[in-house]
């Protein structure tokens, strides 16, 4: 039997801490932070690590060549256990979120099971590989609309969406590293992306509005410091390893960019607890690779 750490490494269990920002942030775009949100949450928990699982069940015999430590190719994990939990997180997720939300989740979860499995099975490896990751974050960030007006969700679905890009699009290139034009790219990407999160309609000239428009600007200044110093340094010196660790600056990074998102719809103290799991996801990357 693998041990809880050999389980956690396949998962990337630290790396979760990312995934409930997205639910929150869509909730509260949504005006629909309630009682069910912390369940939906959970359930996109579980989908992440339906995802993380069956990636590496997916690439077991690509990882036993480039990445040999990982838990399948090491020995650690069996690979069809590792199929097993992927598909036991899946039914997991997909069910607690249809218990949660109805049928409303349900028409956003089981669609956001369905490319997350996409993704992992055929899509990674192709030219729509970015987009298709990209769509399981814009769907997650959905997921959480689901009990109000989805509609007003759409543009923190599009900012999440787009920082997902990035990531994924820089992820292909941790083994081999990349030349400066990529970096280049997704360094752009990561300033619009933050401009996108600051942004917020201006609410009055009380000192209160002054606060909530200005900790939304703060928070994604927060975002953009962080994984945009990473992304510099591939564009200063792109190796593998450098890239590996953007593209953990990008994960561990991105719920001071929910946290923004939830400020800017209005919940500030709520974005500043979802933005809190950056740093804490920073420190348990050390334990466990988020990548």
């Amino acid at each position: 039997m693998p041990r809880v750490a050999d389980l956690a490494e396949l998962v990337r269990a630290p790396a979760a801490l990312s995934v409930p920002g997205d639910v929150v942030a869509g909730a509260a775009a949504a005006r629909a932070l309630g009682p069910r949100t912390p369940a939906l949450a959970a359930a996109s928990v579980l989908l992440y690590w339906a995802g993380m699982a069956a990636n590496d069940w997916a690439d077991r015999r690509l990882d036993a060549v480039e990445r040999p430590e990982r838990p399948i190719p090491s020995g650690r994990v069996d690979p069809g256990l590792a199929l097993g939990i992927a598909t036991g997180l899946t039914a997991a997720g997909v069910g607690l979120a249809v218990a949660a939300g109805g049928r409303r989740a349900a028409a956003v979860a089981v669609p956001l099971a369905a490319t997350v499995w996409a993704y992992d099975l055929a899509a990674k490896n192709t030219a729509a590989g970015p987009a298709a990751m990209a769509a399981c974050r814009g769907l997650d960030v959905l997921l959480g609309a689901t009990g109000g007006r989805m509609r007003t969700a759409l543009p923190a679905a599009v900012t999440v969406a787009a920082h997902t890009w990035t990531v994924t699009a820089l992820s292909r290139r941790e083994v081999s590293g990349a030349d400066t034009t990529l970096p280049l790219g997704t360094l752009a990407g990561t300033a619009l992306v933050a401009a996108s999160a600051a942004y917020r309609p201006a609410g009055g000239r009380s000192r209160v509005a002054a606060v909530a428009a200005a900790l939304p600007v703060l928070l994604a200044g927060w975002y953009a410091a962080r994984y945009g110093t990473a992304q510099a340094r591939v564009v200063a010196e792109p190796t593998a390893g450098r890239v590996r660790a953007a593209v953990g600056a990008g994960i561990t990074g991105l719920p001071a960019l929910q946290g923004a998102l939830t400020a800017r719809a209005g919940a500030g103290l709520l974005g500043l607890a979802v933005a809190a799991a950056a740093p804490l996801g920073r420190r348990l990357a050390r334990k466990v690779s988020p990548t």
